[in-house]
């Protein structure tokens, strides 16, 4: 059996990346998810390799190079930042969380791949009553991986201990009413432009293991302050 999996075309761009753990990962991550070489060359200019390693100690990052993109707890499933360069909006340009969250629908494929492996869409604007409240939960996917709802909450500003609180109770109402009983708790996500770690940490306590908070970019990050930022 051939050792090459990929196109001759993949392996030029890989023979581009110098660092021997993220070239291999790219390299397993092309050929695991058959990826094309556009979405290949798209992994690699929104710096998934350093996106994935700032959340992992160095023994974490090395498996990276080993195993790719593994998915076994909820933290591995998130990213951050989210690069979404692909809803074409600027960075100084107005838009408010609806004209976000539309973008998003009428590219959902794009949105899907940026989510990573095992995201499936169930619903937007899901409608849900509390006490004769209503409210709305912006997004709404399943992880076939994880066994598990996950609850997308955008925000186009900073993040607030408000913002928390509210995916909190959504990601409550989804365990107690909607997840069956063999399935994983449900995980919650807020994308927002700036998060404030201290706030993250005192509204949700250290046993938090199913919301999480992520920035999201409207274009590519520079791939070396990400390094610089892993490497403090």
């Amino acid at each position: 059996m051939s050792p090459f999996n990929l196109s001759w075309s993949h392996y030029l761009l890989l023979s581009t990346i110098e660092n021997n753990i993220e070239r291999k990962f790219y390299e397993i991550e092309a050929a695991t998810e058959n990826s094309s070489l556009r979405e290949l060359k798209r992994q690699y200019e929104s710096a998934l390799f350093e996106r994935l390693a700032l959340s992992r100690n160095k023994a974490k990052v090395k498996e990276l190079s080993k195993k790719g993109y593994c998915i076994e707890k909820p933290s591995d499933a998130i990213k951050d930042p989210y690069i979404l360069e692909f809803l074409d909006l600027q960075e100084k340009e107005f838009y408010s969380e609806s004209n976000l969250e539309t973008a998003i629908i009428n590219k959902l494929e794009h949105f899907l791949l940026v989510l990573g492996k095992g995201f499936l869409f169930v619903d937007i604007q899901k409608r849900i009553k509390l006490d004769n409240d209503d409210y709305k939960i912006d997004l709404v996917f399943y992880h076939r991986i994880l066994r598990c709802f996950v609850l997308i909450d955008l925000k186009i500003g900073t993040l607030t201990h408000k913002d928390l609180r509210q995916l909190q109770m959504y990601v409550n109402y989804y365990d107690e009413e909607i997840k069956a009983p063999d399935e994983n708790k449900t995980i919650g996500i807020i994308l927002c432009k700036n998060k404030k770690e201290s706030t993250i940490k005192y509204t949700l306590g250290k046993n938090n293991k199913q919301i999480f908070a992520s920035n999201y970019k409207v274009y590519f990050p520079e791939k070396q302050i990400l390094k610089l930022i892993r490497e403090q």
